[in-house]
């Protein structure tokens, strides 16, 4: 375990080669990894010095969907340790719509053919601090509404009606792929991206949520195309990446990138 592990950096074993370390390594779970890179300086460079090594490739074996790592799902996360990130970024089984669930791949939201229903998810962890980056798509139709965005825990995640659930209170701040409106507290904050004619969204598109803490501001991008920032002064609170749905058996698709690639 990790803390026998931990105990061990006491001994001769914090002096073993990197390559005996690294393969005792990729026998632990994540969370006895984290203990492990805070023994010594070399126990940190063995586990974080390469994200592709076989500590990384083989927590992704064992936690990941075989689907995830075979398909193109995470085909913008080039690494192993980065694969791994992203799955414990991924949609909350325990923090969406009852009319909701989530895939075996792990990374996919499929809704229920649920009549009269908004129906959304959070993801397991939130952001309080920094800067992240992930993608977003719709594997199906969109419906009268699709909104991506964010939202605080206490945010409704599922409602009656077909409405625009994310961005319909001040717990929640939300962009309607259908109308190209940005929502917050049950208000129209304006058209985006703010340009004229602009592109409706296309099945399949994956569009990138940039959440920046610091700045405390939400942006988007579409391929590789910055489409500006969509909301200014949000609150320094914990906010999660978060979706909603209406139509019946869509399929949506978060992976978390990380930090933004400019940053």
């Amino acid at each position: 375990s990790g803390g026998a592990a931990a105990a061990a950096a006491g001994g001769p074993g914090w002096r073993l080669p990197g390559r005996v370390l690294e393969l005792v390594f990729s026998y632990l779970e994540l969370r006895e990894l984290r203990s492990c890179a805070l023994v010594c300086k070399l126990w940190h460079r063995v586990l974080h010095g390469d994200e592709n090594s076989e500590v990384w490739r083989s927590l992704a074996a064992r936690c990941l969907a075989e689907e995830a790592l075979r398909t193109d799902i995470l085909c913008n996360v080039p690494t192993y340790k980065g694969k791994v990130r992203a799955f414990h970024h991924a949609f909350s089984t325990n923090d969406c719509s009852r009319n909701v669930y989530i895939k075996k791949n792990g990374f996919t939201l499929h809704r229920n053919p649920i009549a009269q229903s908004t129906d959304g998810a959070r993801t397991k962890i939130g952001f309080s601090e920094g800067r992240h980056a992930w993608e977003v798509w719709w594997e199906g139709p969109l419906g009268t509404v699709a909104v991506i965005g964010i939202a605080t825990k206490r945010a409704a995640m599922q409602c009656q009606g077909y409405v625009a659930l994310l961005g319909s209170d001040d717990q929640s701040w939300g962009w309607n792929l259908v109308d190209n409106n940005l929502l917050h507290n049950g208000e129209v904050n304006g058209s985006f991206p703010q340009c004229n004619n602009a592109p409706k969204y296309q099945i399949g598109e994956r569009i990138r949520v940039i959440l920046d803490m610091e700045d405390k501001t939400l942006a988007f991008e579409r391929g590789y195309e910055f489409l500006g920032v969509a909301f200014r002064g949000l609150p320094k609170v914990c906010l999660y990446p978060a979706v909603s749905a209406v139509y019946g058996n869509t399929e949506v698709t978060l992976v978390y990138l990380g930090k933004p690639l400019d940053g």
